[in-house]
Protein backbone atom coordinates (compact mmCIF):
# COMPACT_ATOMS: atom_id res chain seq x y z
CA UNK A 1 0.00 0.00 0.00
CA UNK A 2 0.71 3.34 -0.87
CA UNK A 3 0.53 6.59 1.71
CA UNK A 4 0.55 10.14 1.16
CA UNK A 5 1.68 12.36 3.84
CA UNK A 6 0.40 15.87 4.26
CA UNK A 7 2.24 18.43 6.63
CA UNK A 8 1.74 22.38 6.63
CA UNK A 9 -0.67 22.34 3.72
CA UNK A 10 2.13 20.75 1.64
CA UNK A 11 1.88 16.61 0.23
CA UNK A 12 4.51 14.10 0.10
CA UNK A 13 4.62 10.76 -1.37
CA UNK A 14 3.56 8.62 -2.16
CA UNK A 15 5.64 6.27 0.44
CA UNK A 16 5.84 2.53 1.34
CA UNK A 17 3.58 1.68 4.34
CA UNK A 18 6.32 -0.11 5.91
CA UNK A 19 8.29 2.79 5.10
CA UNK A 20 5.69 5.26 7.15
CA UNK A 21 5.51 2.39 10.16
CA UNK A 22 9.32 3.12 10.47
CA UNK A 23 8.83 6.91 10.71
CA UNK A 24 6.10 6.99 13.03
CA UNK A 25 8.28 4.84 15.72
CA UNK A 26 11.81 6.77 15.00
CA UNK A 27 10.01 10.11 14.99
CA UNK A 28 10.64 11.16 11.59
CA UNK A 29 6.65 11.40 10.91
CA UNK A 30 4.45 12.39 13.76
CA UNK A 31 1.30 10.36 14.91
CA UNK A 32 -0.65 14.25 14.13
CA UNK A 33 0.48 14.22 10.32
CA UNK A 34 -1.92 13.71 8.13
CA UNK A 35 -2.00 10.67 6.08
CA UNK A 36 -4.24 9.19 2.74
CA UNK A 37 -3.56 6.29 0.51
CA UNK A 38 -6.26 4.70 -2.37
CA UNK A 39 -9.71 4.06 -0.86
CA UNK A 40 -10.11 6.57 1.52
CA UNK A 41 -12.77 9.45 1.51
CA UNK A 42 -10.59 11.98 3.14
CA UNK A 43 -6.94 12.81 4.96
CA UNK A 44 -6.39 11.10 8.60
CA UNK A 45 -4.16 11.93 11.11
CA UNK A 46 -1.10 9.25 11.00
CA UNK A 47 -2.37 7.96 14.41
CA UNK A 48 -5.79 7.18 13.33
CA UNK A 49 -4.88 5.08 10.39
CA UNK A 50 -1.72 3.39 11.97
CA UNK A 51 -2.53 3.41 15.69
CA UNK A 52 -0.42 0.66 16.86
CA UNK A 53 2.67 2.73 15.48
CA UNK A 54 2.68 5.32 18.33
CA UNK A 55 5.86 4.85 20.19
CA UNK A 56 7.47 8.20 19.10
CA UNK A 57 4.91 10.55 20.16
CA UNK A 58 4.56 8.82 24.02
CA UNK A 59 5.18 10.62 27.03
CA UNK A 60 9.01 11.34 27.49
CA UNK A 61 9.77 10.42 24.18
CA UNK A 62 12.07 13.88 22.81
CA UNK A 63 12.33 12.78 19.10
CA UNK A 64 10.72 15.32 16.85
CA UNK A 65 9.15 14.69 13.22
CA UNK A 66 11.73 15.29 11.09
CA UNK A 67 11.54 16.37 6.93
CA UNK A 68 10.67 14.05 5.16
CA UNK A 69 12.10 12.04 1.91
CA UNK A 70 12.03 14.30 -1.65
CA UNK A 71 8.32 13.34 -3.22
CA UNK A 72 8.82 10.13 -4.91
CA UNK A 73 5.54 10.84 -7.71
CA UNK A 74 2.58 13.16 -8.80
CA UNK A 75 -0.28 12.59 -6.83
CA UNK A 76 -2.82 10.71 -9.03
CA UNK A 77 -5.52 13.29 -10.39
CA UNK A 78 -8.46 11.13 -9.48
CA UNK A 79 -7.59 10.94 -5.85
CA UNK A 80 -10.04 12.06 -3.10
CA UNK A 81 -7.30 14.71 -1.70
CA UNK A 82 -7.08 16.41 -5.01
CA UNK A 83 -10.98 16.72 -5.59
CA UNK A 84 -11.49 18.41 -2.52
CA UNK A 85 -8.83 21.45 -3.54
CA UNK A 86 -10.84 23.60 -5.02
CA UNK A 87 -9.60 26.56 -6.62
CA UNK A 88 -11.28 29.59 -5.02
CA UNK A 89 -13.20 32.77 -6.27
CA UNK A 90 -10.79 35.07 -6.44
CA UNK A 91 -7.68 32.86 -7.78
CA UNK A 92 -9.85 32.46 -10.84
CA UNK A 93 -10.65 35.99 -11.16
CA UNK A 94 -6.74 36.29 -11.21
CA UNK A 95 -6.74 33.60 -14.18
CA UNK A 96 -9.13 35.26 -15.38
CA UNK A 97 -7.84 38.87 -15.71
CA UNK A 98 -4.50 37.36 -17.26
CA UNK A 99 -6.84 35.58 -19.95
CA UNK A 100 -8.53 38.60 -20.48
CA UNK A 101 -5.26 40.89 -21.32
CA UNK A 102 -4.00 37.74 -23.53
CA UNK A 103 -6.62 37.93 -25.44
CA UNK A 104 -7.36 41.97 -25.63
CA UNK A 105 -4.44 41.72 -28.32
CA UNK A 106 -6.36 39.70 -30.69
CA UNK A 107 -9.14 41.35 -30.82
CA UNK A 108 -7.72 44.30 -30.52
CA UNK A 109 -6.38 43.75 -33.73
CA UNK A 110 -9.44 42.39 -35.08
CA UNK A 111 -11.49 45.75 -33.88
CA UNK A 112 -8.68 48.36 -35.79
CA UNK A 113 -8.75 46.12 -39.15
CA UNK A 114 -12.60 46.19 -38.94
CA UNK A 115 -12.70 49.85 -38.63
CA UNK A 116 -13.68 50.18 -34.58
CA UNK A 117 -11.10 52.75 -34.59
CA UNK A 118 -13.12 55.05 -37.46
CA UNK A 119 -15.99 54.58 -35.90
CA UNK A 120 -15.39 55.80 -32.24
CA UNK A 121 -13.67 58.90 -33.85
CA UNK A 122 -17.46 58.77 -35.72
CA UNK A 123 -19.09 58.57 -32.39
CA UNK A 124 -16.82 61.55 -30.78
CA UNK A 125 -17.59 63.70 -33.43
CA UNK A 126 -21.65 62.95 -33.62
CA UNK A 127 -21.23 63.99 -29.23
CA UNK A 128 -19.12 66.98 -30.36
CA UNK A 129 -21.73 68.24 -33.33
CA UNK A 130 -24.66 67.75 -30.81
CA UNK A 131 -26.00 63.85 -31.65
CA UNK A 132 -27.98 63.00 -28.73
CA UNK A 133 -25.29 60.65 -26.76
CA UNK A 134 -28.34 57.78 -26.81
CA UNK A 135 -28.03 57.46 -30.83
CA UNK A 136 -24.46 58.30 -31.27
CA UNK A 137 -23.88 55.04 -29.01
CA UNK A 138 -26.46 53.09 -30.42
CA UNK A 139 -24.67 54.37 -34.36
CA UNK A 140 -21.24 53.37 -32.54
CA UNK A 141 -22.51 49.80 -31.27
CA UNK A 142 -24.11 48.58 -34.70
CA UNK A 143 -20.45 49.57 -36.94
CA UNK A 144 -18.60 47.73 -34.35
CA UNK A 145 -21.15 44.51 -33.84
CA UNK A 146 -19.45 42.04 -36.67
CA UNK A 147 -16.05 43.03 -34.46
CA UNK A 148 -17.26 42.12 -31.19
CA UNK A 149 -18.90 38.82 -32.14
CA UNK A 150 -15.78 37.55 -33.97
CA UNK A 151 -13.33 38.48 -30.94
CA UNK A 152 -16.42 36.36 -28.37
CA UNK A 153 -15.47 33.39 -31.08
CA UNK A 154 -12.05 34.11 -31.11
CA UNK A 155 -12.47 33.95 -26.85
CA UNK A 156 -14.64 30.93 -26.97
CA UNK A 157 -12.19 29.47 -29.52
CA UNK A 158 -8.82 30.32 -26.53
CA UNK A 159 -11.00 28.68 -23.94
CA UNK A 160 -12.20 25.68 -25.37
CA UNK A 161 -8.97 24.14 -26.81
CA UNK A 162 -6.63 25.47 -23.94
CA UNK A 163 -9.40 23.90 -21.29
CA UNK A 164 -9.42 20.29 -23.13
CA UNK A 165 -5.66 20.17 -24.10
CA UNK A 166 -2.91 18.55 -21.90
CA UNK A 167 -2.27 21.55 -20.19
CA UNK A 168 -6.42 21.73 -18.93
CA UNK A 169 -5.96 25.27 -18.43
CA UNK A 170 -5.44 28.53 -20.00
CA UNK A 171 -2.46 30.27 -20.05
CA UNK A 172 -4.26 32.65 -16.97
CA UNK A 173 -5.01 29.48 -15.16
CA UNK A 174 -1.50 28.05 -15.62
CA UNK A 175 0.14 31.59 -14.37
CA UNK A 176 -2.05 30.64 -11.02
CA UNK A 177 -2.06 26.92 -11.45
CA UNK A 178 -5.23 25.77 -11.64
CA UNK A 179 -6.57 23.34 -14.11
CA UNK A 180 -9.97 22.21 -15.17
CA UNK A 181 -11.15 18.81 -14.46
CA UNK A 182 -14.23 16.52 -14.80
CA UNK A 183 -15.82 15.29 -11.66
CA UNK A 184 -13.26 12.44 -11.41
CA UNK A 185 -9.99 14.86 -11.80
CA UNK A 186 -9.45 13.90 -15.36
CA UNK A 187 -8.71 16.01 -18.93
CA UNK A 188 -12.31 16.98 -20.22
CA UNK A 189 -12.89 16.06 -23.62
CA UNK A 190 -13.49 18.83 -26.21
CA UNK A 191 -17.15 18.46 -26.61
CA UNK A 192 -17.61 18.99 -22.80
CA UNK A 193 -15.07 21.84 -22.87
CA UNK A 194 -17.48 23.81 -25.75
CA UNK A 195 -20.17 22.74 -23.61
CA UNK A 196 -18.81 24.07 -20.65
CA UNK A 197 -17.84 27.24 -22.03
CA UNK A 198 -21.08 28.02 -23.98
CA UNK A 199 -22.47 28.52 -20.99
CA UNK A 200 -19.97 31.88 -20.62
CA UNK A 201 -20.97 32.74 -23.98
CA UNK A 202 -24.61 32.99 -23.36
CA UNK A 203 -23.90 34.65 -20.36
CA UNK A 204 -22.20 37.49 -22.10
CA UNK A 205 -24.14 37.42 -25.42
CA UNK A 206 -27.53 37.86 -23.73
CA UNK A 207 -26.35 40.53 -21.48
CA UNK A 208 -27.29 38.44 -18.32
CA UNK A 209 -26.04 39.46 -14.73
CA UNK A 210 -22.66 39.98 -14.87
CA UNK A 211 -20.36 37.43 -13.91
CA UNK A 212 -23.44 35.00 -13.39
CA UNK A 213 -21.10 32.10 -13.87
CA UNK A 214 -18.44 32.91 -11.59
CA UNK A 215 -21.22 34.48 -8.37
CA UNK A 216 -21.90 30.81 -7.40
CA UNK A 217 -17.80 30.02 -7.27
CA UNK A 218 -18.09 31.99 -3.90
CA UNK A 219 -20.89 30.15 -2.21
CA UNK A 220 -20.96 26.83 -3.85
CA UNK A 221 -19.70 23.76 -1.72
CA UNK A 222 -17.22 22.60 -4.52
CA UNK A 223 -16.32 26.09 -5.82
CA UNK A 224 -18.18 25.70 -9.21
CA UNK A 225 -19.50 28.31 -11.72
CA UNK A 226 -22.78 28.09 -13.34
CA UNK A 227 -20.94 26.95 -16.42
CA UNK A 228 -19.20 23.91 -14.25
CA UNK A 229 -22.58 22.73 -12.36
CA UNK A 230 -23.81 22.44 -16.10
CA UNK A 231 -21.07 20.62 -17.85
CA UNK A 232 -20.04 18.88 -14.99
CA UNK A 233 -16.30 20.16 -14.27
CA UNK A 234 -14.53 21.41 -11.29
CA UNK A 235 -11.42 23.63 -11.49
CA UNK A 236 -9.09 22.53 -8.91
CA UNK A 237 -5.78 23.45 -8.01
CA UNK A 238 -2.39 22.62 -8.98
CA UNK A 239 -1.16 22.38 -12.71
CA UNK A 240 -1.96 18.78 -14.75
CA UNK A 241 1.64 18.52 -15.26
CA UNK A 242 2.05 17.97 -11.11
CA UNK A 243 -0.70 15.19 -11.22
CA UNK A 244 -0.49 11.88 -12.71
CA UNK A 245 -3.54 10.32 -15.26
CA UNK A 246 -5.04 7.42 -12.95
CA UNK A 247 -6.50 4.74 -15.28
CA UNK A 248 -10.16 4.82 -15.94
CA UNK A 249 -12.66 2.74 -14.50
CA UNK A 250 -15.27 0.50 -16.32
CA UNK A 251 -18.33 1.62 -17.25
CA UNK A 252 -16.66 5.39 -16.28
CA UNK A 253 -18.43 8.22 -18.48
CA UNK A 254 -18.13 11.58 -16.89
CA UNK A 255 -15.63 12.48 -19.52
CA UNK A 256 -17.44 11.57 -22.45
CA UNK A 257 -18.40 13.84 -25.05
CA UNK A 258 -21.58 14.52 -23.80
CA UNK A 259 -22.98 17.45 -22.51
CA UNK A 260 -25.70 17.50 -19.31
CA UNK A 261 -26.95 21.31 -19.68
Amino acid sequence: MEVWIGRNGERHGPYKEDDVRQWLRSGQVSSEDLGWYDGLADWQPLSVLFPDERRADLPGNDNVAGALPPVAAPLPRGSAATLEDHAGFWRRFGAWVIDYLILLVPTTIIASSMGASAAFEHLLAQIHGGTEPAAAALAYSRAVRPATMIALVVGFIYYAVCESSAWQATPGKLAVGMRVTDLDGRRISFARSIGRNAVRLVNIVTFLLPLICYLTVAWSSRKQGLHDMMARTLVLNGRASEFRETPRTSGSSSDGSSFNA
